[in-house]
């Protein structure tokens, strides 16, 4: 894909919405790192409904619930015991490590229980505006089926996401991307008669309108 046609789906998605952000619930930093962990492998939703009672939330709350009283809150939730152990772990090292606070470079929060390079990349962006792009299962079909930063493994995509997309788009590319995937492009049948970027799409497997 050339750059002008990557940077006019660009100026599409951001005119279709100029300020796109998580759909996770959230009210500070350290509450977007919660919900995020907790949305591995879950919906934004089923994450949303379960944070409705745990927040507000503070690492020392969490710590003083412990896994058992986490567990409560988050049961609704799938693998919510593996993910209260990390939470509560977590919390300890960012209270024990970091004062309190949520780091804001990728090595310290990749460091902490259940942060991977995606959630990382989900927390450097939404919570602190860096120019990171976290690659989900949305964002990987959407780069690979439009052409626009196609790739093999999520790594890959991310990559290419961060060095061709245009540098005033970035900071929100990976929002309009996955609410794209979720929307629209989706994964068995991509609402192409609908999509605004359709004409400048790469995909070949077009839908149309029955």
């Amino acid at each position: 894909m050339n750059p002008a046609k990557r940077r006019e789906i660009f100026r599409r998605l951001q005119k279709a919405n100029p300020n796109p952000t998580t759909e996770l619930k959230y009210a500070t930093s350290f509450e977007l790192l919660v919900a995020v962990v907790l949305s591995a492998q879950a919906t934004d939703k089923s994450v949303n409904l379960a944070t409705a009672r745990l927040f507000p939330a503070t690492p020392e709350k969490i710590v003083k619930l412990g896994v058992a009283g986490l567990e409560e809150y988050i049961k609704s939730i799938g693998l919510y015991r593996t993910k209260a152990k990390n939470v509560v772990e977590l919390s300890r090292m960012i209270l024990e490590k970091h004062c309190g606070a949520v780091p804001q470079n990728r090595e310290a929060l990749e460091e902490l229980p259940g942060v991977g390079r995606k959630t990382a990349n989900v927390v450097l962006n939404t919570a602190f505006g860096q120019p990171a792009v976290a690659v989900d299962t949305h964002i990987f079909r959407v780069a690979n089926r439009t052409g626009i930063a196609p790739g093999k493994d999520p790594l890959q995509v991310e990559q290419k996401l961060v060095k061709f997309t245009p540098p005033e788009y970035l900071k929100n590319a990976h929002h309009w991307l996955i609410l794209h995937g979720r929307y629209v492009c989706l994964a068995r049948k991509p609402g192409c008669p609908q999509c605004l970027i359709r004409d400048l799409c790469e995909y070949r497997q077009k839908t149309k309108d029955v």
